[in-house]
Parts: C-alpha cells; structure tokens; sequence
C-alpha cells in the first residue's frame, strides 16, 4: 500500500502504560526526518461500538511539540483498542502511525488488597489470604495468578 506523507515523517517508539487503576500515558518521538514545525495528534478507540476521540492532555517537549498524552478514567475491555497518532506540518504531508493494542496487556497492576498470614505450630504451617488487586478491566477479574515468595518461617 501507498503511504501519502514524507518518509520518515511519521512517529517512532510508540507505547502506553495503564497504571494507578485507571490513568493510561502514551509517549512517542518525533519522526527523525519530520520537519522541525510538525505537531503530532493522538486518537484512539476503545472498541468498534466507540467513537474515536482525541487526547485531551498532551505531554509536550520543550519545542511545544506534542510527544505523549495521558488519559484518565480509562477502562479495559476485551476487544483491542485503536490508536492513531498523524501529524500535521506546514511544509509536507506527515505519514500516520497507527497500531492495535490489547489494553489488559499494558497494565501495571497495583499489589494485592488485604494481604494476611496466620501462622501456626501445627503441620497445616501457614494461611495466606488476599483480595485481588484493584484494575481497570471491566469483563473479568478472574484471571489473576498469583506468585507467594516466603523468606523465612
């Protein structure tokens, strides 16, 4: 397929992190042969039932140029959200970057709620016992493993 817009134009090192339940960032670089006034715009969806809406807080650098965004109230559903970031530049058309990205594979999840141990003498050893950490994902909550690493006992 035909890309319109200057080679090299286009965003690099694309990525996001879900983290503090419900916050997501963005961050990307400039094209490396972008022209020096190119702006950078972010979309995204969150599945095809949604609209596509656009970031409402940019991270900027110290030209004032657009390189990240960080979304609140985010939430995680089963379908891969839809990101698109394009540019826009006075001299030449900016190639677009875009990518699919299913969002529970992005998420920093907080640690486990409620951790007890009860120990005791007897041969049963020790009761461990937790909630599961608190997340944004809205279809199953089910899925968590855990890992138990005791030090001494």
């Amino acid at each position: 397929p035909v890309i319109a817009g200057m080679k090299g134009s286009a965003i690099e090192n694309f990525s996001c992190v879900i983290y503090n339940i419900f916050l997501m960032n963005c961050t990307w670089q400039a094209g490396r042969d972008a022209p020096a006034d190119t702006q950078y715009f972010l979309f995204w969806q969150k599945s095809r039932d949604e609209e596509e809406m656009e970031c409402e807080l940019y991270i900027q650098d110290e030209n004032c140029r657009n390189v990240g965004c960080i979304f609140q109230n985010v939430s995680i559903g089963i379908e891969k959200a839809y990101f698109l970031v394009n540019g826009s530049s006075k001299d030449s058309l900016i190639q677009f970057y875009d990518e699919y990205i299913y969002l529970y594979k992005i998420e920093i999840l907080t640690a486990p709620l409620n951790v007890t141990a009860h120990c005791t003498r007897d041969p049963m050893g020790c009761i461990i016992m937790w909630h599961p950490p608190l997340t944004s994902h809205v279809e199953n909550t089910k899925c968590f493993q855990y890992e138990i690493n005791i030090q001494n006992k």
